[in-house]
């Protein structure tokens, strides 16, 4: 394949664009409900994919707006904040999870018969809902991991705070992270600038051609 071993730079996904990712998940079927909320807490909680599909249902808190991850990179624990629509979508998924008769000490994302969920599941996943939902950007996790974390820079949240929340140890490395995720901040610094009149009809007398 002509694109095999190449690196491309994550594409960050607008809100419209991660509203139709989600919406593309069945609300009905469990597989849908699964699916929709492991997205959902991808994006809105900025985990890596291994951090997800290692979470036990404990390990979620919707009263403190908690998820507490044991094992993050470098096997280091941290504790990350997530938003109450996010833990709804996802409290749509434990219920159901309930009702299929999965044991609380199975990985909150799982198969339907309690078996562990591996990522080439959720490689092969999130490209196909992507082509389903219309969205023409490379979809994967730690591109949905980069939009949480462009999303945060854009709304203001200072550099320190992004990086606890994607477990950095280095904050050198979310700087570089965010540098060419966020770039609203530029985009509106430079077309606020009072650059003056500039007039493109043309002359009565052509400018000789640049050479």
């Amino acid at each position: 394949m002509a694109n095999r071993g190449r690196r491309f730079p994550p594409e960050v996904l607008n809100e419209e664009e991660f509203a139709t990712l989600v919406r593309s998940c069945s609300r009905r079927s469990s597989t849908g409900l699964r699916n929709r909320a492991l997205i959902v807490l991808l994006y809105r909680a900025g985990l890596r994919v291994r951090e997800a599909l290692s979470l036990l249902p404990k390990d979620l808190d919707p009263a403190r707006g908690t998820v507490r991850i044991l094992h993050g990179k470098g096997d280091r624990a941290r504790t990350v904040g997530m938003d109450a629509e996010a833990f709804a979508v996802v409290d749509a998924w434990i219920e159901r999870r309930r009702r299929l008769g999965l044991r609380t000490d199975r990985p909150l994302f799982c198969t339907l018969d309690g078996k562990t969920m591996r990522t080439a599941y959720v490689r092969a996943m999130l490209p196909r809902i992507a082509r389903k939902a219309g969205i023409e950007k490379r979809v994967h996790a730690h591109g949905l991991r980069h939009s949480h974390a462009a999303r945060l820079a854009d709304s203001g949240v200072p550099i320190h705070v992004i990086a606890a929340q994607l477990g950095h140890a280095n904050i050198g490395t979310t700087h570089r992270y965010v540098a060419h995720l966020a770039p609203t901040a530029v985009v509106n610094a430079v077309r606020g600038v009072p650059w003056g009149s500039v007039t493109y009809t043309a002359s009565r007398r052509a400018e000789p051609a640049c050479k």
